[in-house]
């Protein structure tokens, strides 16, 4: 006769997870996690309202021991970098600090299958469970991490679907033409009561400085060290102004009033990376968007003196409005500075080409003063003065003889489909070779061949872009000459700083005389 089993169950004594000794009596130690993902209002009142809920519903439970309700205000979820308190909650867990963790939703927790996963299953090496409130998930449920990956799943796509929406919003105002900057980050502007750009008269003054140091001759490296000296703040309000940030006011289209929307553009939903645009999504150029800072003329006087200065590349000096200005007429050289006599009182300061002494035979062109170099340009621009009326007809004829690029551009379009079908071609051979039996050397002399053309035709598309840029630049400074030749009411009696930088293109040096040479082409010998 068989006697009957007696099975007597031996309960667990140590924790599977964290293995150690299950103390029955022990509260549970329990935080909780709330985030909102935009600073807005309603959204605060949000926050404040689950920081609240949740003290309360631990501290309810007698069981569970209230550690801390771990936050991040107007954050996104999309991935877990930025989020400072969550980051310090799972810290506090693994080191053991944590047993339960209770939050909201999947969503609220990230919008990121891949961070929520890999999140989740650290925290469950440690014994760590999240508790999903909406969705009733715990995580050390047998079934809890299937559940985890089809909601994570469902809520990144949500986070997609919305991120498709507001990029969408956004493109509809740029096409809409309706404009809006980082103010905070921004000089000279504040958002008007209208929604548009208003000037800050206090902050557009330093605008215009900058400008008018550049058009004076300075270089965005001693404009910065200038604000940084006199303690103008910087768009983010510090004191330490830097190169970057002087060249970024410099060539910002929106302090002349108009404004090129849509410069970046976000590649990837989760990273939140930023790119800038280089023609992979539309642009739109706002002309007339809102009030001007600096007069578009004088914007483009700006620009037209940046390029200027970067075809002179290290050539270029700011220590004078003469630098880079007077020219050997025998060598080509440029004429710089030098002081005479430094120590005695027959001290001056002399210009002369600076490669008088440096070729193998001396320059003979002779050195000059700067009194008469503006005693000569005086009686230049009043010989200019007399047929003011006169010349700016012709400046106006010349212009539109001289800066068309109707022709340039009807070439660029035909260049460019061109390109288009060399590289259609080359796709096209290149399958060809993966489908069907073609020698290799036959296959890499065509290939050859096609991209050979293709670059040709890439360098002269680069080419007539250079020559339209140049006519361009060319119309911005005859645009410039005309308007100021037109402004001024009489002859000059004094040397002026601004009339010379905006209208002279160079002085020529030469034995026996001086040929200053104007942005309008014009030429008069003194």
């Amino acid at each position: 006769m068989s006697v009957a089993r007696v099975v007597t169950v031996i309960p667990a004594s140590i924790n599977k997870f964290t293995h150690m000794q299950n103390i029955s009596l022990a509260k549970k130690r329990v935080a909780a996690y709330a985030r909102v993902s935009t600073d807005s209002e309603e959204q605060l009142t949000s926050y404040e309202a689950q920081v609240d809920y949740y003290t309360r519903y631990i501290k309810e439970k007698p069981e569970w021991e209230f550690i801390d309700v771990y936050t991040d205000e107007g954050i996104s979820a999309t991935n877990t970098k930025k989020r400072d308190g969550f980051k310090r909650m799972i810290a506090d867990a693994l080191n053991g600090k944590i047993d339960l963790i209770v939050t909201k939703s999947v969503s609220r927790f990230a919008r990121n299958t891949v961070d929520s996963l890999v999140t989740v299953r650290q925290l469950k090496e440690k014994g760590v469970e999240i508790y999903f409130e909406k969705e009733n998930i715990y995580t050390l449920d047998s079934k809890g991490e299937l559940l985890i990956t089809i909601m994570s799943s469902l809520a990144q796509e949500e986070s997609r679907s919305i991120s498709e929406n507001v990029t969408w919003g956004q493109r509809k105002r740029f096409a809409d033409g309706k404009v809006s900057m980082p103010y905070k980050r921004f000089l000279g502007f504040k958002k008007g009561e209208n929604g548009l750009p208003e000037i800050v008269e206090e902050e557009a003054k330093f605008i215009r400085l900058i400008y008018k140091l550049f058009i004076e001759g300075k270089t965005s490296s001693a404009i910065a060290t200038h604000l940084t000296a006199v303690e103008i703040p910087t768009p983010t309000g510090k004191l330490n102004w830097h190169k970057s940030t002087v060249d970024s006011i410099l060539t910002n289209e929106k302090y002349r009033g108009s404004a090129i929307l849509q410069k970046t553009y976000t590649v990837d939903f989760l990273t939140k990376k930023k790119k800038v645009n280089e023609g992979e999504i539309p642009q739109y150029y706002v002309e007339r968007s809102h009030d001007f800072i600096i007069e578009p003329i004088e914007f483009e006087l700006v620009q037209a003196e940046i390029a200027r200065r970067k075809q002179l590349g290290m050539q270029y000096s700011c220590n004078n409005i003469f630098s880079t200005k007077l020219v050997c007429g025998e060598c080509g050289g440029y004429y710089g500075s030098k002081v005479w006599h430094s120590t005695s009182k027959y001290k001056r300061t002399i210009w002369q080409c600076n490669m008088k002494f440096k070729n193998d035979e001396k320059c003979s062109t002779p050195h000059i003063t700067e009194e008469e170099i503006k005693n000569k340009f005086l009686l230049a621009f009043n010989e200019i003065f007399e047929s003011r009326d006169e010349i700016i007809e012709n400046c106006r004829l010349v212009q539109k003889a001289l800066t068309d690029c109707s022709a340039l551009d009807a070439e660029l379009a035909k260049r460019q489909q061109e390109l288009e079908v060399v590289a259609e071609l080359t796709r096209k051979y290149i399958d060809e070779n993966a489908h069907s039996p073609i020698s290799q050397e036959e296959y890499m002399g065509k290939y050859k061949g096609f991209a050979e053309r293709y670059e040709k035709v890439k360098a002269c598309i680069a080419d007539i872009e250079l020559r339209r840029e140049e006519r361009i630049s060319k119309r911005k400074l005859i645009d410039v000459f005309i308007r100021d030749l037109a402004k001024q009411k009489t002859i000059l009696t004094e040397f002026d700083e601004g009339v010379w930088v905006s209208l002279v293109e160079k002085v020529r040096i030469l034995d026996d005389k001086i040929v200053f040479a104007f942005k309008n082409g014009m030429e008069i010998e003194k």
